[in-house]
C-alpha cells in the first residue's frame, strides 16, 4: 500500500481530526508519518504514529514581530528555515502522497515541486469563511515579510492547484460552493479523542435531574484565556446547574476560583459529559461545536483567536442552536445567554434537528476515501447515504 506523509499544523482543532483520518488510513494498510513542530511529536507518538520533528520550527523566530500571541506559530508556518526542512523531509521520505494542513504556507508553497499528488486538509468550513482564510494566510505572510523574508503566494495559489481540498465539515453546514473550487470535498466531522481525553467520574450521579453545563475553550496554548474561563464560571455560579469545565492543561484548576456548583478538570473525554449536558459553553472551535450538535446540545459560543471561531459561532446562532457572544463577553452577558438558552426549548429542539444531519456520518472514513482516490484506490466501503450527504 501507499506511503503517506502528513505535513502538519498541530493546532487544537487540527491534530485530533488528522489523527482520526490517519487511524483509518493505517487500518486500510497504508504507512503514514506526521512531520511537524516539536509540540506535535509526543501527541502523534502517543496516538501510535511515526512523528518527524521539524527541528527548525522556531529557528528564525527572533526575526518575527515580537510580543504577539501568534509570533511562534507564524514562524513555524511560514519561515524559510521550515520551508527548507520540509523539502528535505519530503526528499528523504519519498512518499507516494502528501497531505498538507491548510494553515501551513511554508509547505503548501512547494507542493507543486514535490512531484506527487497532494491534498489540503481544512478542519472547519471552507466557503462560509473563504475570505477569512485569505486574510489569515495574508496576515501570516505579512509577519514573514516583516521578518525580512520574501512573500509567499496568496491562499488561492496555495490551495487551488492541489488535487483535493478535504474539509472535515458537512457540505450542508457550509455555504454554497463557488465556481473554480470543484476540488473541495466535504467529508464530515472527524471527532477523534486523543489518548489523554478519557472518561472522568463526576461528583453527581447520572440520575441527578439537575441540568449540567459543560465549559470548554481552546486546547491550544496560544489561545489560553484563564479570565474567560473565570468569567464563565462566575456567570454560571448563581444557576441551579452542575458545571463541568475542562481546561486541556493550559489553565490550571488552581488558577480559578471554582464555585460550589462546578468542578474543573484538566482533561476529560467530552462525549460522556455532553450526553448529560443541557448546555455547552465553548470558544467556537469547529470540532467542539460539531460534537455538541451531534449530541443535540445547544451552545453559548465565545470566540478566541482562531479566525474560524466567529464563523462557527455565527453558524450555530443562524441554526438556532446557540448564541454567539464577543470574546470579551461580560459575566452579565454570559449569564443572560445561559438563562435564555436554558429557559427556551427551541434551542435544544434546533440542536437536535441539526444532529440528524450528523447521524451515521463517518468523517474519518469519508476523508480516507478521498485520500485513497488520489492513489487510484477504490474505496472499500459502499456509497452509503451518509457518505453522499457529506461529499460535495
Amino acid at each position: 500500500m501507499a506511503r503517506i506523509l502528513w505535513l502538519n499544523w498541530s493546532g487544537g482543532g487540527n491534530l485530533p481530526p488528522s489523527l482520526g483520518i490517519a487511524r483509518v488510513l493505517t487500518e486500510r494498510g497504508h504507512e503514514l508519518a506526521f512531520a511537524g513542530r516539536p509540540e506535535m511529536v509526543p501527541r502523534v507518538k502517543t496516538a501510535g504514529f511515526r512523528a518527524i520533528e521539524i527541528t527548525q520550527a522556531y529557528a528564525q523566530v527572533d526575526r518575527y514581530p515580537q510580543g504577539l500571541p501568534l509570533t511562534r506559530p507564524a514562524c513555524y508556518l511560514t519561515s524559510p528555515a521550515v520551508e527548507e526542512e520540509v523539502r528535505s523531509i519530503v526528499a528523504a521520505e519519498a512518499p507516494d502522497l502528501i497531505l498538507i494542513d491548510a494553515m501551513f504556507p511554508a509547505a503548501l508553497a512547494h507542493a507543486g515541486e514535490f512531484g506527487r499528488p497532494s491534498a489540503v486538509l481544512v478542519h472547519t468550513f471552507v466557503f462560509r469563511q473563504l475570505d477569512m482564510w485569505r486574510k489569515v494566510i495574508g496576515n501570516f505572510d505579512n509577519m514573514r515579510q516583516r521578518a525580512g523574508f520574501p512573500g509567499l503566494p496568496p491562499l488561492d495559489a496555495l490551495w487551488q492547484p492541489r488535487e483535493r481540498i478535504i474539509s472535515t465539515s458537512l457540505a450542508a453546514f457550509d455555504a454554497a460552493p463557488l465556481a473554480g473550487w470543484e476540488m473541495v470535498r466535504h467529508a464530515g466531522p472527524v471527532l477523534e479523542d486523543e489518548k489523554f481525553a478519557v472518561p472522568r467520574p463526576l461528583p453527581w450521579p447520572s440520575v441527578d435531574p439537575t441540568p449540567l453545563v459543560m465549559v470548554s475553550f481552546s486546547t491550544m496554548f496560544e489561545q489560553r484565556n484563564a479570565d474567560k474561563m473565570q468569567r464563565t464560571l462566575d456567570a454560571l455560579a448563581e444557576f441551579q446547574v452542575h458545571v463541568v469545565a475542562t481546561t486541556a492543561g493550559i489553565v490550571a484548576p488552581s488558577e480559578l476560583a471554582v464555585p460550589n456548583n462546578a468542578v474543573v478538570l484538566d482533561y476529560a473525554a467530552h462525549d460522556p459529559i455532553m450526553k448529560r449536558a443541557a448546555l455547552v459553553v465553548t470558544h467556537g472551535g469547529h470540532g467542539t461545536a460539531m460534537r455538541a450538535l451531534r449530541h443535540g446540545v445547544p451552545m453559548i459560543l465565545i470566540p478566541g483567536l482562531a479566525g474560524d471561531q466567529p464563523f462557527v459561532a455565527a453558524a450555530m446562532q443562524e441554526f438556532g442552536a446557540g448564541l454567539a457572544l464577543p470574546g470579551d463577553a461580560s459575566v452579565e452577558a454570559i449569564r443572560a445567554a445561559a438563562q435564555q438558552i436554558l429557559s427556551t426549548p427551541s434551542f435544544k429542539q434546533n440542536a437536535r434537528e441539526r444532529a440528524k444531519a450528523l447521524a451515521g456520518v463517518d468523517g474519518a472514513a469519508n476523508a480516507a476515501d478521498e485520500v485513497e482516490s488520489l492513489l487510484g484506490v477504490v474505496p472499500s466501503r459502499g456509497d452509503t447515504d451518509a457518505r453522499r450527504q457529506c461529499v460535495a
